[in-house]
């Protein structure tokens, strides 16, 4: 079967829609479809973004009090309950406007699938910068494994390099301790992609925030610690070149688990390896490597 590409449509849709919660002197804000009872409006479970800071909903929630919710959120009816809508793009505006006790808001209503809903929010949050690194790089995974949409397609509807794209989802194979560091603002997305190939990035990514260093500073470190395995005595490991680093962390991208590739030089053999650290993780590899 083949398989669903990202629609261009929907870009041009938000693309409608002003991408500040102020007016816009330069383009006309879309006119709502009708007003809707906020308790009638529903959040994503899909949505990408996780982290609502509580100061910036304030300022938003004064703004709406001021001058009310000038940018109409984008919906779709929900399918199983009539009269009843679910967040594509405007939640933050959403929850801002419960703070301001705010009883109705202006919506734009589209049938739109599951898909469609989910490259919306991505592409809302990136257009207004946020998402952090690892919301980006889930959000990301998720049009990749649930609806079968590839980096290239990715990297061309959503306006981004592949090899920013790829970067992004390297950071998923790293522990959760280090990703909530990255969330945390702790870690910023280039410390992190430092920590991809160390044999333990959970200590790493501590000395990085306790001594403060910057991504070049990480780099170095990094390399001073070299390759995983410990090395026998009186035998010198070669350099991998970037050719196999680079095709290491796609690997490791693409399967979600840390990938080695020990390519013996001048020869047309080698051997990879793929580390997991529980039995779920094997468990989801066999059923990708069997699917």
């Amino acid at each position: 079967m083949e398989k669903k590409g990202l629609g261009r449509g929907l870009s041009a849709l938000l693309a409608d829609v002003a991408p500040s919660d102020e007016p816009s002197l330069m383009r006309p804000v879309m006119p709502p479809d009708r007003m809707i009872p906020i308790e009638r409006i529903h959040p994503n479970p899909n949505q990408p973004r996780r982290t609502f800071d509580e100061k910036d909903l304030q300022d938003l929630a004064n703004s709406i009090r001021e001058k009310g919710v000038i940018q109409p959120l984008i919906l779709r009816p929900l399918q199983d309950r009539p009269g009843e809508f679910q967040i594509v793009a405007g939640e933050r505006r959403w929850r801002a406007a419960q703070v301001a006790e705010k009883h109705e808001l202006p919506g734009v209503i589209r049938e739109l699938s599951d898909a469609e809903v989910l490259e919306l929010a991505i592409i809302e949050n990136i257009q207004r910068a946020d998402l952090n690194s690892v919301e980006e790089a889930l959000g990301y995974r998720q049009l990749m494994d649930r609806f079968g949409h590839t980096q290239e397609k990715l990297a061309e509807v959503l306006g981004k390099s592949r090899s920013h794209i790829a970067n992004l989802l390297r950071l998923l194979t790293l522990p959760e301790q280090v990703l909530d560091m990255v969330r945390a603002g702790q870690l910023s997305a280039g410390h992190a992609r430092t920590l991809v190939t160390v044999a333990n990035p959970e200590q790493l990514a501590r000395q990085i925030v306790e001594k403060d260093l910057s991504v070049r500073q990480a780099e170095q470190l990094a390399r001073t610690i070299g390759d995983r395995k410990p090395k026998k005595a009186g035998k010198v490991e070669p350099q991998k070149d970037a050719d196999t680093r680079a095709l290491e962390q796609d690997l490791s991208a693409n399967l979600r688990l840390q990938v080695l590739i020990n390519h013996k030089p001048g020869q047309q053999k080698g051997e990879l390896r793929i580390r997991y650290t529980s039995l779920e993780e094997l468990d989801g590899l066999c059923q990708r490597l069997g699917g």
